[in-house]
């Protein structure tokens, strides 16, 4: 996936988010506007290939100074966030690195 392509799809409002990543994102406390910022300032951490949704990637960004993780894929011509959540022991030693 290209990370530039996705930030020109989220700055168009060619986006859309899954019930699952609304669900992950009110109990975070993450609203729209912390998820745009993470993707528009982020990168693509893990690429996932396509298993039957097709292909998908991990996005770490800022918001407000916190570090957010926005799954993201396609539909049609629309990035879909698949899920979000804060980055956290023991799944992840910082916001780049996984635990063991």
């Amino acid at each position: 996936m290209d990370i530039d392509v996705i930030k020109i799809k989220i700055r168009a409002n060619e986006f859309l988010l899954s019930d699952h990543a609304d669900h992950e994102a009110a109990d975070e406390n993450i609203d729209i506007a912390e998820i745009r910022q993470a993707i528009l300032n982020g990168e693509i951490l893990e690429e996932y290939a396509d298993t039957g949704r097709g292909e998908s990637c991990l996005i770490v960004g800022f918001a407000n100074e916190r570090p957010i993780h926005v799954v993201c894929g396609w539909r049609r011509d629309l990035v879909v966030v698949i899920t979000v959540y804060i980055p956290k022991a023991p799944k992840f030693i910082n916001p780049w690195t996984r635990g063991k």
